[in-house]
């Protein structure tokens, strides 16, 4: 036997034996057999973990993947192996990796700019989707039979990877390239809340008119997206939908991979919809710390029964307010939000001691109107503000039923 059909015997062996497991759990899905542990919710299978109804899509292709350090198969004994490594592995023919926010590997700072390179495990090149490059380029996809999308989202307007995903349905379909979409759950599912997002103030953190927590999963939103029309001169993507098995959104999942370095745990990701308003504001949100989006405070602060003083660590090179005591809130111990909390804000304007520079001029684009800034500085409390939001969420509602693939 040469060495080459050795090689290509032990490859068939490797992608037989996965395909074969996969195929049992799938089959067995009635009576609650997995091949996604995840501790919180081990009856879930997410789409990556559905490799037998995958890859024969992407057989004899030439495959690019827009990927994160999320994008991973789940295994039986609660270990994983990363999507790209693994279909590597089975001699899945990958071009190129798209990175977006904070990297392939997820380890750079908020906002911070990506660069090209190559993935040093697999030698496959990266393509950034952060920074300049948020769009893929024609020339990036010339090559590519096919797109593969894999992250875990949080289900929050301005986490930036459902803006990935609109440019990157967009330039698939505007190089006429299908592109398919491998489910996750998302974990602020549950519920629904929030302005509906201003034409006028659209932006990277905010692209569609959705209100903040939208309460869809990446799949779903990507079919809005094409159902809507929103992408560029009314093109449609061709999008492939690996959906997950056993899943509905009142369910509650852990993710047990950091989906951004400054959200470490279900508390943070949890709290994130209520707690990122104060990235526009002179108030930390516990960057700079082991609490990240836990625990707010800032220097000009009054009568408050928390501090701490942020210092730099992985995800927040240079805090806001490095250094320096912040007084605050702690609501790490908090019990799960099944709403936007506006109290945190409100209290926080209420009782800084710099109010004329409490607010910036991002916070519009973080809200998507102007409205939500007007209503604090008038002193509406969070009752009043939230009715008016009412509206808008009942007619997004109708809107968002008509793309739903679970309970």
């Amino acid at each position: 036997m040469t060495l080459n059909v050795f090689k290509n015997t032990v490859l068939l062996f490797v992608f037989i034996m996965i395909s074969s497991a996969c195929k049992s759990n799938a089959s067995s899905e009635n009576n609650n057999s997995t091949i996604d542990t995840n501790t919180s919710n081990p009856e879930i299978i997410v789409g990556a973990n559905r490799t037998t109804t995958y890859l024969p899509l992407l057989k004899s292709k030439k495959v690019g993947i827009v990927a994160n350090q999320t994008s991973v198969i789940f295994k039986t004994d609660n270990s994983y192996t990363h999507l790209v490594d693994s279909l590597a592995s089975l001699s899945v023919n990958i071009k190129t990796v798209f990175a977006p926010e904070h990297g392939f590997r997820g380890q750079a700072d908020a906002g911070e700019h990506i660069k090209d390179g190559i993935d040093s495990k697999t030698g496959i090149p990266i393509v950034s989707l952060y920074g300049n490059n948020k769009k893929p380029k024609p020339e990036q996809l010339k090559e590519l039979d096919i797109v593969v999308f894999d992250i875990q989202d949080v289900g929050a307007r301005f986490y930036t990877y459902i803006s990935t995903l609109h440019y990157v349905m967009e330039a698939c379909a505007e190089q006429q390239i299908p592109l398919l979409i491998l489910d996750r759950p998302n974990p602020n599912g549950h519920y629904i809340d929030g302005p509906v997002l201003e034409k006028a103030h659209e932006s990277f953190v905010g692209m569609h008119p959705v209100p903040i927590v939208h309460g869809m999963t990446i799949a779903e939103y990507a079919q809005m997206i094409n159902g809507q029309g929103w992408l560029k001169n009314n093109v449609r993507c061709d999008v492939q939908l690996i959906t997950m098995l056993n899943y509905n959104r009142d369910m509650f999942y852990h993710i047990p991979i950091k989906p951004s370095p400054n959200l470490p745990n279900d508390q943070a990701i949890n709290l994130y919809p209520s707690l990122c308003f104060f990235e526009s504001t002179n108030v930390n949100a516990g960057r700079g710390t082991d609490k990240q989006f836990q625990i707010y405070g800032s220097p000009y602060l009054k009568n408050q029964n928390f501090e701490y003083t942020p210092k730099p660590n992985a995800g927040a090179k240079h805090p806001k307010y490095e250094g320096k005591l912040c007084y605050g809130q702690d609501l790490s111990a908090t019990e799960k939000q099944s709403a936007i909390n506006l109290s945190y804000l409100i209290n926080a304007y209420k009782n800084t001691s710099k109010k004329e520079e409490f607010f910036n001029s991002f916070f519009t684009k973080l809200a998507g109107t102007e409205q939500l800034q007007q209503q604090i500085l008038a002193g509406m409390d969070a009752n009043a503000i939230k009715a008016t939001w009412q509206k808008d969420l009942d007619a997004f509602k109708l809107t968002r039923k008509k793309y739903l693939l679970y309970n």
